[in-house]
């Protein structure tokens, strides 16, 4: 079971994939993805046919399953940090940030990063991680990236900005990294 819905393989009376009928992409792209058989190639493509844009809960459900996927020494330093998913940022963050449009923004990290807090400092709200669901889907239709690797991408860079690196110092690490 995976997100607290049935099997992949859950079929309705007329041998229909249940998951893929009712538009759980995910949990299907996930099994069909692992197993190339013929077979699962035909349930990828009869995906596409019956697809729709993942939900909000879906992301969130992809965003926690990619974060529990990370390295447990990375996600131990996460510790207490609040992962949400809407549609898009709120319009004081939009303000804030300049933005020219609710597109421009695919995630946020809100809060104090980890190098910059203090015994000291007054009991605040958590750190918290905002995706931003609309932004990412206009993204992935418009590059050669599976939706998993993009909202992998802006998850781990927002939790770059928790661990108190600019964007400047993660564009740098990712050059190198290339």
């Amino acid at each position: 079971m995976l997100f607290g819905f049935q099997d992949v393989d859950a079929r309705d009376k007329h041998g229909h994939d249940e998951s893929i009928r009712q538009g759980r992409w995910y949990e299907a792209f996930l099994h069909a993805s692992r197993c190339p058989t013929s077979r699962n190639r035909y349930k990828l493509a009869a995906m596409w046919i019956a697809a729709k844009a993942p939900s909000l809960a879906e992301m969130e459900a992809m965003a926690h399953d990619i974060f529990d996927r990370l390295p447990a020494a990375f996600r131990a330093q996460c510790e207490g940090v609040v992962l949400r998913v809407d549609d898009f940022p709120a319009d004081d963050v939009l303000d804030e940030l300049n933005a020219d449009s609710e597109f421009d923004l695919l995630g946020l990290f809100q809060g104090v990063g980890l190098p910059f807090r203090s015994e000291q400092d007054v009991t605040r709200m958590p750190n918290m991680i905002w995706l931003y669901r609309r932004p990412i889907l206009d993204y992935w239709a418009e590059h050669d990236e599976t939706l998993g690797q993009i909202v992998r991408h802006v998850l781990i860079h927002e939790i770059g900005h928790h661990f108190g690196l600019s964007d400047r110092d993660m564009a740098t690490i990712e050059a190198a990294a290339e």
